[in-house]
């Protein structure tokens, strides 16, 4: 199976798991999966996340997070999508939901979120948006 947007198919794979009331859900493994990952670990959206080998095809287990039976993530948005890629600056970094939210970058230095890429002072291509 060829996919043209492969972050844009896990994030819909978070989606639809968080709409299904899933504990986890499984996805392909890349690089790019596993940094946003380790970016919404650590800012606290979902509970880990683990690599297993399924059918000699290595996989992503995501464990979703829930608070008081609602979503963590109430909004996840792809920006930058292959037909029209977003870049942004580090002063012109967007927030979502006046702060409340973050922004995952790709930046030089690794996929950051918008708080991490303006403390390191960077910009770079705008991955998507978290609520």
């Amino acid at each position: 199976m060829n996919l043209t947007d492969p972050l844009g198919d896990m994030l819909t794979r978070i989606r639809n798991g968080q709409a299904a009331r899933k504990d986890s859900v499984l996805t392909p493994a890349s690089k790019l999966r596993v940094s946003v990952l380790e970016v919404l670990q650590r800012e606290g959206y979902i509970r880990g996340w683990s690599r297993e080998e399924r059918a000699r095809v290595p996989t992503l287990r995501i464990e979703l997070k829930y608070f008081e039976g609602q979503p963590a993530i109430r909004e996840l948005t792809r920006v930058s999508r292959p037909g029209r890629r977003v870049y942004s600056g580090a002063k012109d970094l967007p927030r979502v939901k006046n702060g409340l939210g973050i922004t995952i970058v790709s930046t030089p230095r690794g996929v950051l979120s918008d708080a991490e890429a303006r403390a390191e002072n960077v910009g770079g291509e705008i991955l998507c948006q978290v609520f």
